[in-house]
């Protein structure tokens, strides 16, 4: 059976706290080669470090703050973390960070905090040219604000994944013309309601990664559970229905297009 990457979740999240070696456990029976976690903000980014080293072959590390946890001093938090950005990137540095983020903006919860989120955004997309890696694009009920930015930078070489997208096919039409973006496809595919069936075929191959983002988002047959990376396989079963060629085929494509945006082995 070929490889699976997630290349989006939280196994660092305090909803594995009491389980996550069986859950490594299962995600390695299912095919996972690799788990790519994104960071959420300063806080969080010790558990993070603590499972990429207990599992350094499979976990690997991104940094980042995501739009609905700025603080008040959110320059604070981001100045924290480029520092330690920076000390992994220098020249003799470990070199253990893979991408910046998840960044982007959320207007679901609070909409008054937009042109905050759109500063810590822009900030991080700068880290990600300034170091050439890929950028982790979280975006909720901010379609036409995420555009709008993100043309800024149509031409600079920009690269990355739009995280969790669900949209429409006129936003998968518009997102193609970043031409450095994959398109993250995850439990939503799945969903009875899901209009993704219909628009993923929409989108080449060469343009899309698997991920969870458990613990959230868990595909069928497991909604309302947590989520958890050996799910990826029944989002990987969809996805190869919905462009109707093999799992395998899905398989060795997503992980292919998820090692060389990220430059994994």
């Amino acid at each position: 059976m070929k490889k699976l990457i997630d290349t989006h979740c939280h196994v660092y999240d305090e909803a594995f706290r009491e389980d996550l070696p069986q859950v490594m456990e299962r995600a390695r029976d299912a095919g996972l080669e690799y788990l790519l976690l994104p960071n959420i903000n300063p806080q969080t980014l010790d558990d993070l470090l603590r499972v990429c080293d207990t599992w350094p072959g499979v976990c690997r590390p991104m940094i980042g703050l995501h739009p609905e946890d700025l603080d008040a001093d959110f320059n604070g938090q981001l100045n924290h973390l480029k520092a330690l950005l920076d000390e992994d990137r220098r020249e003799g540095g470990a070199r253990r960070y893979i991408g910046i983020g998840e960044t982007g903006l959320d207007l679901y919860w609070d909409k008054s905090r937009l042109d905050d989120q759109i500063e810590s955004f822009r900030i991080q997309i700068e880290w990600s040219l300034q170091y050439d890696l890929p950028i982790v694009i979280h975006s909720r009920d901010a379609f036409a604000e995420l555009y709008k930015v993100m043309s800024d930078y149509r031409d600079s070489g920009l690269r990355g994944i739009f995280h969790c997208f669900s949209g429409s096919a006129d936003e998968a039409q518009a997102l193609m013309e970043f031409p450095g973006f994959m398109f993250g496809i995850g439990g939503v595919l799945t969903y009875k309601k899901s209009t993704l069936p219909q628009v993923l075929p929409l989108i080449p191959l060469d343009r899309v990664v698997l991920e969870t983002d458990c613990p959230y988002l868990p595909p069928v047959p497991f909604r309302g559970k947590r989520n958890e990376p050996s799910y990826i396989v029944n989002t990987a079963q969809a996805m190869a229905q919905a462009y109707g060629i093999s799992f395998d085929d899905i398989a060795g494509i997503t992980s292919g297009n998820a090692r060389r945006l990220f430059g994994i082995g």
